[in-house]
């Protein structure tokens, strides 16, 4: 693969004088050789792959807006993003020909026309994240790719009761990245659970946003409650602290997917 290239400039001139579709994509990956989504100089991501293929196929400038900037190994099955073509005549043609050029971890699931005030980030209601965990006392040939070996016991029961705990709207701070700066650290979280697939335990998490590295963070969290480490009372208390030394580690990245965006 390729480094990013530049960016493409002019845009807005380019489609002010033409009839534009607006184009929604959803797509999945496998975010395994990828240095995230966004663009970055000298390093093969996402969003540059992506655009890459496009100016190819399309012969004109694109410039893709994402609902989530997935980090460095973190996978996706429902991202959303959108860009603007003036070429795009026939959109199950586009979508059968975009598939066949992209590499096989990048796969486009729908392709729709949006209004041209679609916003994949701004519009979205909602967006769920899903982590994995191996919890066998061995690792996985297959499934080391897609999430995090934990090899000791793990009280699932107790991670769900500390889960739950997130519900509702709360400064989560102390989950949040330690390089982040946000100026405002409140989230609504929907939904949230721990619970056991066969080997896996697998946490789901609906909010109507997220913190930089919050779902990994509260991830680490919630294994050292399983371990034993830490209750659920625990649990509570480094919620309200709003102190990111208080919880536990950032989990790896291959355990974490972006499921789905709700507009």
């Amino acid at each position: 693969m390729k480094a990013d290239g530049g960016c493409h400039v002019g845009l807005y001139s380019y489609f002010s004088t033409k009839n534009v579709l607006h184009l929604k994509l959803i797509l999945e990956y496998d975010g395994t050789h990828y240095h995230g989504w966004q663009l970055q100089q000298n390093a093969v991501t996402l969003q540059g792959t992506l655009e890459a293929v496009l100016r190819r196929l399309l012969n004109e400038p694109v410039r893709l807006r994402v609902a989530g900037r997935t980090d460095a190994g973190v996978h996706a099955l429902g991202q959303v993003a959108a860009f603007k073509s003036v070429t795009v005549t026939d959109i199950n043609r586009f979508q059968r020909s975009l598939n066949a050029l992209l590499p096989q971890d990048i796969v486009i699931t729908q392709v729709e026309e949006v209004p041209d005030t679609f916003n994949p980030r701004r519009d979205a209601r909602s967006r769920t994240y899903l982590y994995r965990i191996w919890n066998r006392p061995w690792p996985s040939a297959f499934w080391a790719r897609y999430s995090w070996p934990v090899p000791f016991p793990l009280d699932c029961e107790a991670m769900d009761q500390a889960a739950a705990l997130l519900v509702g709207d709360h400064d989560c701070s102390s989950f949040q990245g330690a390089d982040s700066v946000t100026h405002n650290p409140r989230r609504t979280v929907l939904r949230s659970s721990v619970r056991r697939a066969e080997d896996f335990l697998v946490y789901e998490i609906e909010a109507r946003s997220f913190l930089r590295h919050m779902v990994r963070n509260i991830v680490g969290t919630l294994v050292d409650v399983g371990r034993g480490a830490l209750s659920v009372e625990d649990f509570a208390r480094i919620l309200a602290a709003r102190d990111r030394t208080r919880a536990g580690l950032n989990a790896p990245p291959q355990g974490l997917f972006l499921v789905e965006v709700k507009y």
